[in-house]
C-alpha cells in the first residue's frame, strides 16, 4: 500500500465524519449530501488501491 492509499481512506473517513456532524447539527441537507458522496468516492478509491 503506498502513502496516497492512506490519505484517500483518511480523507474518506474524515469526510464522512463530517457528514455525520452536519446531519446532527441539521444544516441543509445538499452540503451533507456532497460531503456523504465525497466522502464514499474517496473510500472507494482507496480500498480498490489496496
Amino acid at each position: 500500500m503506498s502513502g496516497t492509499t492512506y490519505v484517500l481512506i483518511f480523507l474518506g473517513l474524515f469526510l464522512c465524519g463530517g457528514a455525520y456532524s452536519f446531519w446532527k447539527q441539521k444544516l441543509p441537507k445538499g452540503v451533507i449530501v456532497l460531503l456523504a458522496l465525497c466522502g464514499a468516492m474517496s473510500l472507494a478509491a482507496g480500498i480498490l488501491r489496496i
